[in-house]
């Protein structure tokens, strides 16, 4: 551990041999309703964190993406549960893949998706918090939102009598982490046993896929700058989840250090939106934190990489974010059957026809 400062160390159960098979789905023959129990329902639960989700309910959810992602992509079958549901989808922030996944999969279940911006309404601004959760769940069925502060979808959720889902706020991006999760179980089959590095900011991402992995029975290492570290309190909560799921937590301030022996690198921009006038001091502080073939190199040999986009070329070099050890595409792809899994789940219990993949 020479050259690092080690910030903290928790290790509750031995490493996990790095998988070498590829497997989609598992194939174990299960037929559900038969030898699996009866899923969870979710209908009317607000999704803002995966803190509040348990192991078998984030199950279900990936479950259910990609049951979605079969019957729709692979079956081309015509599947349209939410006709007569309206969802609106507001943005404090521009947008992409959080946009076009929520905007078309919506649609594609069959509802009518609405898209607002703050040109349209202006959440506590014109009228408060309260009055707007009571007013626009007269309207809509579900409410997502990408708004700077997550207090404000906390203070939304206590009044509105509909499911929220966040969006992206500034602590939490449960979403982004459900397609992770989706994008590694296709591509190792399984997602227990393995271990994550994050080389990057202690930022929304980072804090989400320490309320998911360790559920999921993965160990993570992060590194980060020493002052853009993590938020105490969620790394309080990840600490006792580890302790629950028996895996592992590794912080230090050495990306070499994180990379070392991961199976999954990821990253993620260092001036994310509202940060620009920082962008000089944060390319300073990051400087040694592209993730380049260097530091892949000390990293298990199945290694792959994650970035949620947009991508910046000194956060990741070329030539590790265009390899074919790269799954960036298929893990933006995900975002949308995660996304359409959140929102038909919120809104009605589904029938699921595939196998469970292997967990």
């Amino acid at each position: 551990m020479a050259g690092a400062a080690v910030l903290g160390l928790c290790r509750f159960a031995q490493k996990v041999k790095t998988p070498t098979g590829f497997l989609s789905y598992a194939t174990h023959g299960n037929v559900v309703g038969q030898t699996e129990p009866k899923q969870p329902s979710l209908v009317g639960r607000h999704f803002l964190t995966l803190k509040d989700f348990s192991k078998r309910e984030v199950q279900h959810l990936l479950w259910v993406a990609a049951d979605l992602k079969t019957r729709f992509q692979t079956r081309n079958e015509k599947y349209n549960p939410l006709v007569g549901k309206a969802g609106a989808l507001y943005f404090q922030k521009r947008s992409t893949r959080t946009r076009m996944s929520s905007e078309t999969g919506f649609a594609l279940l069959g509802g009518h998706p609405l898209f607002l911006t703050d040109n349209d309404i202006h959440l506590g601004v014109n009228e408060s918090m309260h009055d707007s959760a009571k007013v626009i769940s007269r309207f809509v069925d579900v409410f997502l939102a990408r708004v700077f502060n997550h207090s404000d979808l906390v203070e939304f959720s206590k009044h509105a009598t509909i499911p929220i889902i966040n969006g992206l706020s500034e602590l939490y991006h449960p979403l982004q982490t459900l397609a992770d999760l989706q994008t590694l179980q296709e591509h190792y089959g399984r997602l227990k046993g393995l271990t994550v590095a994050w080389v990057g900011d202690g930022n929304n991402i980072i804090h989400s896929i320490m309320m998911g992995a360790p559920k999921m029975g993965m160990n993570l290492k992060i590194a980060t700058p020493k002052d853009y570290t993590l938020e105490s309190a969620v790394v309080d909560d990840c600490k006792e989840l580890i302790k629950e799921h028996g895996t592992e937590l590794y912080i230090t301030t050495d990306p070499m250090e994180a990379c070392e022996k991961a199976d999954v690198i990821v990253t993620d921009t260092w001036i994310s939106m509202g940060q620009e006038e920082e962008k000089q001091a944060r390319v300073k502080a990051f400087q040694g934190y592209q993730v380049t073939k260097k530091m892949t190199s000390v990293a298990s040999p199945d290694w792959c990489f994650l970035h949620c986009l947009p991508r910046k070329p000194e956060e990741v070099d070329d030539e590790v974010f265009y390899s074919d050890k790269s799954l960036v595409w298929d893990e933006a792809e995900n975002r949308k059957w995660t996304v359409m899994a959140v929102m038909l789940t919120l809104l009605k219990d589904h029938a699921l026809k595939t196998p469970k993949p292997k967990f």
